[in-house]
C-alpha cells in the first residue's frame, strides 16, 4: 500500500522549521501546548463517539479504541499538569481550528455504520491515521528544537512531558497502519476503499493544518485550492455538492479574519515595531517572507 506523510505547510516550512521559532517565544510556545493539550482532550470526546457508533462490533476495533481513548486522556492530563504548573492558561485556544476545521471538510463518506459498515471503519482510522501522523512530526519537531533551545528548568519540564507523549503516539500511527492493512488484504475492492480512503484524508488533513496556520494574504484562495484537491478524490457525481455545501465558508473564512485581528492585536500590544517591521511584511509577502532558522555555527 502506499504511505502517505504530512506535507509542508505550503511546500515551504518543515515541521522543523516551524518549532524552531515557536521555542524562541514563550508566549507562543505555551499557547502551542495548550493547542495540544486541547487537541488530546478533544480525540478523547471524538473516539468515545466513534465507539458509539460502531455499537460493539467490530469488538477488537472496540477495544483497542477504548485503550486508545485511555492514551489520549493520559496526555491530555500531562499536558494539564504541566501547563498549570507552569502557570499558562489551560482554556480553549483562540484562533481557527485545526479539528473544527478538519470536520467541516469531511466528506460524509462511510457515515453510516449500521449499513456500511466496513467503509465507515476504513473511512474512521484513516482520519486517525493521518492526524497521528501530522502528531508525532510536530511532536518530533518540538523535542528537536528543545534539544537546541536554553537548557532551564522550564525547557527541560516541557521536554520530558513530549517525550512522554511521543512514543504512544507512535504506537498508535502503526496501530492504524496495521489495522488499515488488514482491510485492504479483505478483498481488491477493499484496497482499493482504503488507499482512495488514505488519499482523501491526506488531502482533509493537509487543508485543516494550513488552515490553522496560514493567515498570511491570498490564505482564502489556497484553502479554495484545498478544497479542489479534496474534491478531486471524490466520485465525479459528488464534487459539485461538496464543493457548494463548502464554498462559501471557504471563501469568507470568518474564522481567518478573526485569527488574523487576534495575531495583529498580540503583536502590535507587545512590539509595535516588531509588528512593522515584521508582522506587516509577512503578511504581505505570506509564508515567503519568513525566514527560516539559520544553523549555529562555531567558531
Amino acid at each position: 500500500m502506499t504511505v502517505a506523510y504530512p506535507r509542508k505547510l505550503r511546500n515551504t516550512l518543515s515541521a522543523r522549521d516551524v518549532m524552531a521559532g515557536v521555542v524562541r517565544d514563550r508566549e507562543i510556545h505555551l499557547i502551542t501546548l495548550n493547542r495540544y493539550r486541547y487537541s488530546e482532550q478533544r480525540s478523547c470526546k471524538d473516539l468515545t463517539n466513534l465507539i458509539e457508533q460502531l455499537n460493539g462490533q467490530p469488538k477488537e476495533l472496540v477495544r483497542d479504541l477504548s485503550r486508545h481513548v485511555s492514551d489520549e486522556a493520559r496526555h491530555a492530563m500531562w499536558l494539564t499538569d504541566l501547563l498549570v504548573d507552569l502557570g499558562a492558561e489551560v482554556g480553549t485556544p483562540l484562533g481557527a481550528s485545526y479539528i473544527d476545521e478538519f470536520e467541516r471538510l469531511l466528506d460524509g463518506e462511510g457515515q453510516d455504520p449500521e449499513n456500511r459498515l466496513d467503509d465507515f471503519v476504513i473511512s474512521s482510522l484513516a482520519a486517525i491515521n493521518v492526524t497521528e501522523k501530522r502528531g508525532c512530526e510536530y511532536f518530533s519537531a518540538h523535542l528537536h528544537a528543545l534539544k537546541a533551545a536554553p537548557d532551564t528548568a522550564e525547557n527541560q519540564a516541557i521536554y520530558e512531558t513530549i517525550a512522554r507523549i511521543l512514543p504512544e503516539e507512535a504506537g498508535h500511527v502503526r496501530w492504524g497502519n496495521r489495522w488499515l492493512a488488514q482491510y485492504a488484504e479483505k478483498s481488491p475492492a477493499h484496497r482499493q476503499k482504503v488507499e482512495a480512503a488514505k488519499q482523501r484524508y491526506a488531502a482533509i488533513e493537509q487543508a485543516a493544518f494550513e488552515a490553522g496556520m496560514d493567515i498570511t494574504l491570498g490564505a482564502e484562495l489556497r484553502r479554495v485550492s484545498h478544497l479542489l484537491e479534496i474534491a478531486n478524490t471524490l466520485p465525479v457525481w459528488q464534487r459539485p455538492q461538496y464543493l457548494m455545501e463548502r464554498l462559501p465558508q471557504t471563501l469568507l473564512a470568518p474564522d481567518l479574519q478573526i485569527t488574523r485581528l487576534t495575531a495583529a492585536q498580540r503583536v502590535w500590544k507587545r512590539d509595535p515595531q516588531a509588528f512593522m517591521e515584521r508582522f506587516v511584511p509577512m503578511f504581505l509577502n505570506g509564508l515567503k517572507g519568513i525566514e527560516k532558522p539559520q544553523a549555529k555555527t562555531t567558531a
